[in-house]
């Protein structure tokens, strides 16, 4: 039977996402507003478990939003939203859908008994775990939710236990510097998250009286950079509101659980999956669902290589019973069986089945959902950068820095002096040498040399470095920088708020600088040809304490499979 062919001939499941309306945005005139909106607990809200978070090999929120995006909904925006999922549901085929509670208490039982046992131990868990206060705990949870932003979870756990380290609790990383937070972001990538976490936490300190706002909703609403996940996992993970959320993770889940076939980016499926998300999270344990959800994307309903057989759910994956009953058909050698994924409805092509021109891919089994999106490719730019320095400084050779402006790409951060221009030519070295000359003062043209390229590529943008160098030997040291500029040791740099872009670049400039290896505390490499042979009796010492390796012995560089 078509699974599609059977679209509204059943009554609809109606349900409620949280009961909770949104708050409108305080006037600066009404501060008894703003506190009942901070304060203002989710009915369902019970003390749940905190989340063991997912790796991101899929993007988390793909923009972070900032604070002039964030718009503050109407106060019937709750409603509005409601009737916004019923309408979605009513526009598809209830087996896109779950039908009954008996299949949602199936899917929430069985994936929180495989999270209890296989959830991973990591440290932003164990902080909100022991975590009593409140304020802390959403501290806690906020800070590990922007960092696991398009970066995976091995990446983060560094950052986030230095950030910890530092800035313990909201106050004290209101009370920091924006340098201070871009010299410890730096390296972790989309800086503008690290600024928009800083204005959240001075926000909640000078403005809403040290309180984190206690609901998705006015989260999202009061706090910059805080969209609709980043919301609804604070909100269920540390207060315990009963709200879904959708990432990457959550998103590969519920396409195959419930064969979702269309572009998992357009705004139907999306407006689909947050419903899907919404009607699956288990109103005691909120918290602990999403992070389930999230877990079981991350490590086994994977992208490329899912280990269906370990699933909590495959029983209930419409994916996987796709996969067995093509297996099936195809060991009876069925002639003409009809395929499964077809939808041929009455009112047209089912809205969140693959089209007609993305057919079954039996190679493909569970990996054919979701759709892959066509992504644009990054737009490619041209920068020429420079590294100038001064070996004769006093105190030490030191190397010349500026900052970007406060706004952009690598907002606030610091970086040697660059101009964007064309790819090569005479005008690339003119234009960097008057980029040079303005913060520098004369500088001796004949001097700069160019030293390679260095590729890097950001969200949007493939950025090709030219790299150049210029020592200043035989001038006068300079002493006066005009505001933006900074004259810093080779130390210093390395410890500074500078992008990984620039410390490319900077690996470029330290291998070819005349005298890099005599001059440089670091040992120069050794090539085989530049070692002196041992003589026969090493070699017969080498021989006998040298370690018996089987031929067929795994090497310590392979991975583990």
């Amino acid at each position: 039977m078509n699974p599609c062919s059977h679209i509204q001939s059943r009554p609809l499941q109606k349900f409620s996402p949280t009961g909770h309306t949104s708050v409108p945005q305080p006037a600066k005139s009404q501060p008894m507003s703003i506190w009942r909106a901070i304060m203002k607990k989710p009915r369902t809200a019970v003390r749940s478990r905190p989340r063991k978070q997912a790796s991101r090999q899929e993007g988390r929120e793909k923009r972070v939003l900032s604070s002039s995006q964030v718009k503050p909904p109407t106060p019937n925006a709750g409603l509005a939203r409601r009737q916004e999922e019923v309408v979605v549901q009513a526009s598809v085929s209830p087996y896109h859908l779950f039908r009954g509670t008996a299949e949602v208490r199936a899917f929430r039982e069985n994936l929180l008994r495989w999270y209890d046992r296989e959830k991973r131990d990591l440290p932003w868990r164990r902080r909100a775990e022991g975590e009593v206060d409140l304020d802390r705990r959403a501290y806690a949870v906020w800070v590990s939710e922007v960092m696991l932003q398009q970066t995976q979870v091995a990446t983060v756990i560094d950052y986030y236990t230095r950030w910890m380290q530092k800035w313990p609790t909201l106050q004290d990383l209101a009370s920091a510097s924006l340098e201070g937070v871009n010299q410890l972001w730096a390296g972790l990538g989309y800086y503008s998250r690290g600024r928009r976490l800083h204005e959240g936490a001075r926000k909640v300190v000078e403005e809403l009286g040290g309180h984190v706002p206690r609901t998705a909703e006015t989260l999202q609403q009061l706090l910059p950079g805080v969209g609709r996940y980043t919301a609804g996992a604070i909100a269920s993970i540390a207060f315990g509101q009963a709200t879904g959320v959708v990432d990457g993770n959550v998103v590969r889940v519920l396409c195959r659980v419930r064969a979702i076939g269309a572009d998992s980016s357009s705004a139907l499926v999306s407006q689909h999956l947050w419903s899907l998300a919404q009607q699956l999270v288990d109103p005691a344990r909120p918290g602990d669902l999403n992070q389930a959800a999230m877990e079981l994307g991350a490590t086994v309903c994977t992208p490329q290589h899912p280990r269906c057989s370990q699933c909590p759910v495959r029983s209930l994956c419409r994916a996987h019973q796709r996969v067995e009953r093509e297996q099936l058909l195809a060991s009876r050698s069925l002639p003409g069986s009809p395929d499964v994924e077809e939808c041929a409805p009455g009112s047209g092509q089912c809205r969140l089945c693959a089209p007609p021109s993305e057919p079954w891919d039996p190679t493909l089994g569970v990996t054919n959902f979701p759709r892959k999106a066509s992504r644009r490719p990054p737009r490619e730019e041209c920068s020429a950068t420079c590294v100038l320095e001064q070996p004769r400084a006093v105190g030490g050779p030191r190397i010349l820095l500026v900052q970007r402006p406060n706004s952009g790409l690598l907002a606030g951060l610091w970086e040697f002096p660059s101009v964007t221009t064309e790819p090569s030519g005479q005008r690339q070295r003119q234009a960097l040498l008057q980029e040079l000359q303005r913060w520098a003062g004369p500088l001796p043209a004949t001097r700069l040399r160019h030293l390679g390229q260095v590729v890097h590529t950001f969200s949007h943008i493939k950025l090709t470095y030219e790299v150049y160098g210029l020592a200043l030997e035989g001038e006068t040291p300079v002493t006066t920088t005009p505001p933006g500029a900074r004259w810093l040791t080779r130390e210093e740099f390395h410890t500074a708020a500078v992008s990984t872009a620039m410390k490319k670049v900077f690996r470029v400039y330290e291998g070819r600088r005349p005298g890099a290896c005599k001059g440089s505390k670091r040992s120069p490499v050794s090539t085989p040809s530049s070692r002196k042979k041992p003589s026969p009796g090493q070699q017969l010492l080498d021989s006998f304490f040298r370690p018996h390796i089987p031929r067929d012995a795994p090497s310590l560089n392979s991975t583990a499979q």
